[in-house]
């Protein structure tokens, strides 16, 4: 199968120039949607299942679920930053490195499919409550001082959530595991 198509089950991220409200609502409902639909699709792996990488050089299923976890509670500080400070130049991590520490590699999923079940509901209400000026608040990303407004970061972490499904999902289809 095609590299590219491993990385990017559902392609690359593509966010509207023009966002909606109706995109908004749309990606909320991802964000909301996405902890129970993770939750079953992974419900009945085995820990073999688990640390199986979803392409050559990837992640194991686990230290996706992890990095989910750990990518949704960074995302979530960044909107805090933003609405609290003037266009804050956001932290960045090396995402990769995290998925190598310990924990990623060998925690049980539960622990970040709890943390990502508890932090979506309270972002999705925290989101729901936003006016389209808090929408409009921008923070800088530090690689290339690109500014993101929120509205548009909501709609990356919809996709963010679609995309490790998928990696997720393909990978189980591949394997007749479903």
């Amino acid at each position: 199968m095609d590299l590219e198509k491993l990385k990017y089950p559902i392609g690359k991220t593509q966010i509207p120039i023009i966002i909606t409200s109706e995109h908004i609502s749309e990606w909320v409902e991802v964000l909301a949607s996405f902890p129970n639909r993770l939750k079953d699709l992974v419900k009945n792996l085995s820990n073999d299942q688990l640390n199986t990488t979803y392409r050559p050089e990837g992640w194991t299923i686990r230290q996706v679920i992890h990095h989910v976890s750990d990518s949704h509670h960074n995302s979530y500080t960044r909107f805090k930053w933003t609405l609290t400070e003037d266009k804050p130049v956001i932290k960045a991590y090396y995402e990769d490195r995290w998925a190598e520490l310990f924990d990623s590699k060998n925690a049980p999923i539960e622990l970040s499919l709890n943390t990502i079940e508890a932090l979506h509901a309270k972002w999705v209400y925290f989101l729901k409550g936003l006016s389209d000026e808090d929408l409009a608040q921008v923070f800088i990303h530090p690689d290339g001082n690109e500014e993101v407004s929120l509205k548009e970061n909501i709609g990356i972490y919809a996709w963010h959530c679609n995309h490790h499904y998928e990696h997720i999902n393909q990978l189980m289809i591949r394997k007749n595991w479903k």
